[in-house]
């Protein structure tokens, strides 16, 4: 494959990436208009007021909640803790839905407005 169809490709998922997370994120009924979607990394992040609160990879959704809330959610299997890499620390107050296209959209948006709720409590 050429460097030009790599690089091709790569932009094409970044594009995708961050048009899925824009659509999951269109579903919210936000009065601030601080929102804002940018690519991170091998996918996209949803920024609130320049803070990162969930991102989207090719296989994951994580989003920033409380660290008992994280726990919780862990335990009861419903989420994975995120590690950037394999052998790496785990991330504290990160939760990842590896299966989030099996939710519903309802699911996914509870995620997003305790996500962001949780963000509005503190400069998180």
């Amino acid at each position: 494959m050429s460097t030009s169809a790599i690089s091709d490709f790569v932009k094409w998922r970044f594009l995708r990436d961050l048009d899925q997370l824009k659509d999951l994120v269109s579903a919210l009924d936000r009065d601030g208009g601080d929102l804002v979607c940018k690519h991170f990394f091998s996918g996209a992040a949803l920024y609130q007021s320049g803070q990162i609160r969930a991102s989207l990879t090719p296989i994951e959704l994580a989003f920033k909640l409380p660290e008992t809330r994280c726990d919780e959610l862990i335990a009861d299997g419903q989420a994975s803790a995120l590690r950037y890499f394999e052998k790496s620390p785990i991330k504290r107050g990160y939760i990842l839905l590896p299966d989030f296209r099996d939710s519903s959209k309802t699911a996914i948006s509870s995620y997003f407005e305790e996500c962001l709720a949780y963000a509005s409590t503190r400069s998180a």
